[in-house]
């Protein structure tokens, strides 16, 4: 393939031919991908549930998206990153996401961090850390634990702030309907 530009310049018009590639588009941001996971998150929220979003991203297009429906759908494993994750594997028709990226709003879950794990994800982006059940550094290290056989890359705290209120806000409000009854 030729990366030539060919442009016309000066008063002759003369086609001048530019060993430059043409520009790149640059690569999608962490920040990009973890917004939609937000948007899922607030989905989430408007259903009554915990508000977690995840979504699974292959080659710059996303190829599954969630939010929590464990409450909606009386799954105890339909959590965020669960239903991304099948998402994805029924889109791409494979098990295995090797070429994927997960992004998820918070730190994964044990059960969540074994699935990823399972998939073989390449890579984990999530913005808040989980204090009580996280599985990535919080509570527990299963990702990348030296006793298993698949390691991916993580970058955590991605837009974290955004998370944490959403979560805060969503338990207030829960406690304060307790309280009033």
């Amino acid at each position: 393939m030729d990366l030539s530009v060919l442009s016309d310049h000066g008063p002759e018009h003369l086609k001048i031919r530019s060993m430059n590639p043409p520009p790149v588009e640059a690569p999608f941001s962490d920040e990009l991908w973890m917004e939609e996971a937000l948007r899922l998150a607030q989905r989430a929220l408007e259903a009554g549930e915990v508000p977690i979003g995840a979504v699974v991203v292959r080659n710059r297009d996303i190829v599954g998206r969630g939010w929590n429906r464990n409450i909606s759908e009386g799954d105890p494993s339909a959590h965020a990153e669960i239903v991304a994750l099948r998402e994805a594997g029924a889109t791409l028709a494979n098990h295995r996401l090797e070429d994927c990226e997960l992004f998820a709003t918070i730190e994964p879950c044990a059960m969540c961090a074994g699935a990823l794990i399972h998939a073989r994800v390449k890579r984990l982006i999530y913005g808040a850390d989980d204090p009580k059940a996280g599985a990535v550094r919080s509570v527990l290290q299963i990702i990348n634990h030296p006793q298993l056989n698949h390691r991916m890359e993580v970058r955590s705290g991605v837009l974290a702030g955004r998370s944490s209120e959403l979560l805060q806000a969503f338990f207030r409000n829960r406690r304060e309907r307790v309280r009033l009854g």
